[in-house]
């Protein structure tokens, strides 16, 4: 792509890029225009100022003259620019009329600075700066295809030789103006394909990143269908075994039998929480408006607990500390209880029976925070920057062997980030770890 990138832009991306430069043209020419009609009212201005040393210069007349003369025609192309770009942005495409207009603006620049080189002396070989200066502008600024450059070039010599014949310059003069005058135009065509091919290699990674992106996006929305259209079916076999189980406590049973049913529903447990993990990843995807209501954190935080010691058979003691009566946030009570639930499953999965689990409650300034910590496993510190991560490789089994889909903590944080809030850990091997979670308060 970067060797030959205007073959590239030869095919069904050609008008594309017609499209993407002549917009990026007529923005140059609003912005040079402004620029050269500045300096030349800042001349006309030095004249009005310091005319009694000015006037003196040579050939003062022309050079007065041709300032008075841009100051007149810039503002019609600074005008046609804007009304140009404003026409480009209503039908998002350029036309031929564009086109012609940045052609003839080009052309405007270059005269300028050759008619400014003859003004400055009858022997421009002498004084080519503000001639190679429009060059080197027009070739590096604006974007010209391959017949337009030759055309433009056609006429700068035409020209050239004109103002030649106009100023009755000797024969050899003649010869090495011409010579001097080719060389420019040679450089500015090679200049010109240059940064033509320069940028149209800019513009197909632009596609390219835009067709991947596009192609991103599908395959994403694709696989969480995918995985939310299996996640769901799963959960009526699921459902199926623990029916049975529950029936078969019923019977009468041997302490084997027992042992295997209670393995059973811990299993039908896991798989449980593993579906519900990839049924938030499918659907909390891009989902960045949630709806809230005013919600009391002591209250719900203790309401939280005790499901835990109740329904969920935590062996831990589970406590919450406060530093204040209430605290009220806006938050999605179903969304933020599942993240309540990760962090406290993650504490526990990965602290022995005896340690305690603490949820503290404090605010500051305008910030409910949140700490869940514990005095377990701890984090190695070379996982602790992949934690967050989806399918993280931070993931590992806990010390009672529970494993883990590494989506718990990445659906957590988003969330989190959904009600407006941030959450962080810090975690030291064999002490344990802390998250902490910050949300807007309400009043």
């Amino acid at each position: 792509m970067s060797k030959q990138p205007h073959k590239r832009t030869s095919g069904k991306y050609k008008s594309s890029y017609r499209d993407y430069y002549t917009l990026k043209n007529l923005v140059a020419i609003r912005t040079g225009s402004i620029i050269f009609l500045i300096l030349n009212l800042i001349l006309l201005i030095l004249y009005y100022a310091l005319s009694e040393s000015l006037t003196r210069a040579q050939n003062f007349p022309e050079f007065h003259f041709a300032n008075l003369l841009y100051i007149c025609i810039t503002p019609v192309f600074l005008i046609g620019s804007y009304v140009l770009i404003y026409v480009y942005k209503k039908q998002k495409r350029a036309h031929i009329v564009m086109g012609f207009f940045v052609f003839l603006f080009s052309f405007y620049i270059i005269f300028c600075g050759m008619y400014s080189s003859f003004i400055a002396t009858s022997d421009p070989r002498n004084a080519m700066t503000l001639y190679l200066t429009a060059l080197s502008i027009i070739s590096v600024v604006f974007v010209f295809e391959n017949d337009e450059t030759i055309v433009l070039i056609v006429l700068a010599e035409i020209l050239f030789t004109s103002l030649l014949y106009i100023t009755h310059a000797e024969a050899m003069e003649m010869v090495y103006n011409q010579l001097i005058s080719i060389t420019l135009l040679f450089c500015f065509f090679f200049v010109s394909r240059y940064f033509y091919s320069y940028k149209s290699s800019y513009f197909m990674q632009l596609v390219d990143i835009r067709e991947k992106n596009i192609d991103i996006e599908k395959a994403g929305a694709f696989k969480n269908e995918i995985l939310g259209m299996v996640a769901h079916d799963l959960r009526n076999p699921i459902a199926a075994i623990e029916t049975l189980t529950m029936m078969m406590e019923m019977e009468d049973v041997d302490k084997d039998t027992r042992e295997n049913l209670d393995m059973i529903k811990t299993s039908c447990a896991k798989a449980r929480g593993i579906i519900a993990d990839l049924l938030d990843a499918a659907n909390n995807e891009n989902i960045n408006i949630i709806e809230t209501q005013r919600t009391e954190l002591n209250h719900f935080i203790k309401s939280i607990i005790n499901e835990w010691k109740v329904q969920k058979n935590a062996k831990n003691n589970i406590i919450l500390i406060s530093s204040k009566n209430q605290v009220f946030v806006e938050i999605n009570a179903e969304k933020f209880q599942r993240v309540m639930d990760n962090l406290i499953t993650n504490a526990l999965k990965f602290s022995k029976d005896n340690n305690k689990i603490e949820i503290y409650l404090s605010t500051k300034n305008d910030m409910a925070i949140l700490e869940v910590r514990d005095y377990g496993l701890g984090i190695p510190a070379d996982m602790l920057p992949y934690i967050f991560e989806r399918f993280s490789k931070a993931r590992r089994p806990g010390l009672r062997g529970e494993q883990s889909t590494g989506l718990g903590l990445s659906i957590s944080r988003q969330i989190i980030e959904n009600h407006n809030g941030t959450v962080e850990v810090k975690s030291e091997e064999k002490k344990g770890s802390t998250f902490t979670i910050k949300l807007p308060k309400v009043e």
